[in-house]
């Protein structure tokens, strides 16, 4: 094939030559016979590409039709319930809401209701009237040792950093955070006046790089945090240990989106590579940390302070609950994080398989804070795929206490789903760095929409409570959702995730699901006991 080609061309090029020379008009098409020539010999004789080697200039159509491949998929060939990460009937249910258009459905659902896992909430036949439903229900944040609780929507934009998004993007959700009256999270990107310049609740997130209160070294800077801690419109703190799409990895900001500005910003240099470290530096143990939780609710006057993490080891969360329990010290609030989460940049074996799934995640911690004792003070939220009420039904009924939407805020924004987030070339302008691509998103428009996508999935939200015959979310449990095991087995979400006895933990008769754990888990070390004897054992072996 490759010879051929060559002949072809050559003889094409050497054609247009003479004919050129008969009739000079024709040498206009020299430019294409030329280009033609000199691509296909390029590419016979390189080395790089097997395929190009082997058929020059045909080979080129491999690429093409690969590059053009996701949109044809999305756009063309993709049933409504099929797509990924997000599918095109969720997508389509924010878009509608966003753009306050239709968001009823016609002739029955799409979902296969004898699928494994095919999951409902069971309805009442002492349904409420919606009028009497509470329309903007809150949730109150903050534990005995909080001076300024906050009282919060039971949904919220989800940690994505400046840098991660454009400016205008992060603007947008702000904008939509105020109209709306729900709060939004900063991500680890750090504290930046497009946060604050609509007035919209914050929770200002601290990750391992302490962006916006770091030192040059990257360590904590206490001046730093207090400053800005202390803005009015910083509601809550929340430390970041982990995130679902790549936990234990630390976040990823691309040279080509590291800015002056976002750097200037983060206190790093302009133009790198930024890679979070994988833990924290200001703590190194369970009670360290809780220390450290302290330590920023003094500096910011008694506001909530809040862990978030992917749920890894078992024992580790325990040993998390055990420091709490030795040193007197709780977090306000938890962010459960699922390993479904999204993310602008991680690396494909992280978002695929590393973590807990957000379900199973989310019911080991309400159990655990439950076999504590402690869940009357800490509130749990919950992250993880979450675009629709009925999302939020499920979490809420196994045991958190309000949710938070990062890829549903992007897709109110007009995300179109182009999974370009790591490229800088994002065609709606929301998450890029390329000022060309970001000026086409409007934070006024865009704003509106990010505030009617919320109201109308809380209205929702409470329009489903209705339908189970009560008038408040915290009435939720696991009794209430239903789960299809297989074609002859449906089981309740209470007899798949067994409740835990409240301070159950604090007794010799632990539960046998989490006996293992337990004894694994020390208030001194985030690393199993297991391990930890491992380790002393191998390093006696050394030194012998």
């Amino acid at each position: 094939m490759r010879r051929t080609m060559l002949t072809v061309v050559t003889a094409v090029l050497i054609l247009n030559i003479v004919i050129g020379l008969i009739w000079p008009p024709a040498l206009w098409l020299l430019i294409i016979t030329l280009t033609t020539t000199i691509v296909t010999w390029r590419d016979a004789i390189q080395l790089q590409h097997s395929i190009l080697r082997n058929y020059p200039v045909i080979g080129r159509m491999r690429w093409v039709i690969e590059s053009t491949r996701p949109y044809i998929q999305q756009y063309i060939l993709e049933k409504d319930t099929e797509g990924r990460p997000v599918n095109r009937m969720f997508r389509s249910i924010v878009y509608q809401r966003a753009k306050k258009s239709l968001d009823t459905h016609p002739y029955g659902t799409q979902m296969d209701t004898y699928a494994s896992g095919y999951e409902w909430i069971g309805h009442s036949l002492s349904a409420m009237n919606r009028e009497e439903m509470d329309k903007d229900p809150r949730i109150i944040i903050g534990g005995p040792d909080c001076k300024q609780s906050y009282s919060a929507s039971l949904l919220n934009v989800s940690a994505m950093s400046f840098g991660s998004l454009s400016a205008n993007a992060v603007e947008a959700l702000n904008k939509g955070a105020a109209k709306g009256q729900f709060a939004q999270n900063t991500g680890e990107g750090g504290l930046t006046p497009y946060h604050l310049k609509h007035g919209g609740d914050i929770i200002w997130q601290i990750g391992t790089g302490y962006f916006g209160c770091r030192n040059k070294d990257g360590s904590f800077n206490e001046l730093a945090f207090e400053e800005k801690a202390g803005h009015d419109n910083v509601k809550m703190i929340e430390i970041k240990l982990s995130q679902g799409a790549k936990p234990g990895h630390g976040g990823i900001l691309p040279a080509h989106k590291n800015t002056a500005e976002i750097a200037k910003v983060r206190g790093v240099e302009q133009g790198t590579t930024v890679e979070s470290p994988p833990r924290h530096t200001a703590f190194s143990t369970p009670k360290e940390m809780m220390s450290f939780i302290t330590r920023l609710r003094d500096l910011s006057g008694g506001k909530p302070i809040g862990i978030k993490l992917a749920l890894g080891r078992k024992s580790e969360f325990i040993a998390v609950c055990k420091a709490m329990l030795e040193t007197g010290i709780k977090p306000d609030f938890i962010t459960v994080d699922g390993g479904e989460g999204g993310t602008g940049a991680a690396p494909l074996e992280y978002s695929n398989s590393v973590g807990f799934p957000l379900r199973e995640a989310l019911a080991f911690v309400d159990d655990v804070l439950t076999g504590f004792g402690f869940r009357e003070d800490i509130k749990v939220i919950a992250a993880g795929k979450i675009f629709t009420a009925f999302h939020m039904v499920q979490n809420l009924s196994l045991g958190a206490d309000l949710c938070n939407s990062a890829r549903g805020m992007m897709l109110a924004l007009g995300c179109v789903q182009s999974l370009s987030c790591n490229t800088n070339t994002c065609p709606t302008g929301v998450a890029t760095q390329d000022p060309k691509l970001s000026k086409g998103l409007d934070p006024t428009d865009k704003g509106e929409r990010v505030r009617n996508y919320h109201h109308k999935t809380v209205e929702s939200l409470m329009d489903i409570l209705s339908s189970t015959g009560h008038s408040s979310p915290d009435r939720l449990n696991r009794t209430h959702i239903f789960r299809r095991v297989n074609q002859s087995e449906v089981k309740r979400y209470d007899e798949i995730f067994p409740l835990v006895k409240r301070a159950s933990l604090l007794e010799d008769d632990l539960p046998e699901s989490l006996r293992l754990h337990f004894m694994e888990a020390s208030a001194d070390s985030f690393m199993p006991s297991s391990h930890l004897a491992d380790i002393e054992k191998e390093t006696k072996n050394v030194d012998e």
